[in-house]
């Protein structure tokens, strides 16, 4: 059995509902996981898009959500679970934006890929206080068990 990431909200490289991006209502879609590696201890959630600016020419790694911490016992997150402080012992790191929190799609120019990455970890992350991206992947380096991918994709249809 394969750890596995999913959404209700859209398929594994399909579009991504506007009611999820800066043309909707900008609120973190439900997220569903399943067969968690043997010894798990917490999970960490990354939603990142490595098109930005723009897919025909990306020049860096626009950070949506970081997640630390989220019990093994869990199997999801619900819509909004991303809008809402996160829940006790839950930590949440910094986006691109400078704070906590889902922020949406809002692709500049072209279609952009969304990754949603669950980590499956064999510790809690201690010590860390709003970390960023780069400071969550050092701190889990030694202690990922397996890593579950969700693509999903976005383009504005709006000005």
């Amino acid at each position: 059995m394969t750890f596995a990431l999913a959404s209700p909200a859209f398929r594994h490289m399909g579009a991504i509902p506007a009611l999820y991006t800066c043309e909707g209502k900008n609120i973190s879609p439900p997220l569903a996981w399943k067969n968690l590696p043997k010894g798990t201890k917490s999970l960490v959630l990354i939603v990142d898009d490595p098109d930005a600016p723009d897919p025909a020419a990306p020049k860096f790694t626009w950070i949506h959500w970081v997640l630390c911490n989220i019990p093994p016992e869990t199997t999801g997150l619900a819509e909004e679970a991303g809008n809402r402080p996160a829940e006790a012992g839950m930590l949440e790191g910094l986006s691109s934006w400078n704070r906590g929190g889902y922020g949406g799609p809002c692709p500049p120019i072209g279609t952009h890929r969304y990754f949603f990455k669950l980590y499956a970890l064999d510790t809690v992350l201690d010590d860390l206080l709003s970390p960023l991206k780069a400071e969550v992947e050092a701190a889990m380096q030694a202690h990922i068990l397996g890593q579950a991918v969700l693509i999903g994709t976005y383009k504005k249809r709006g000005k």
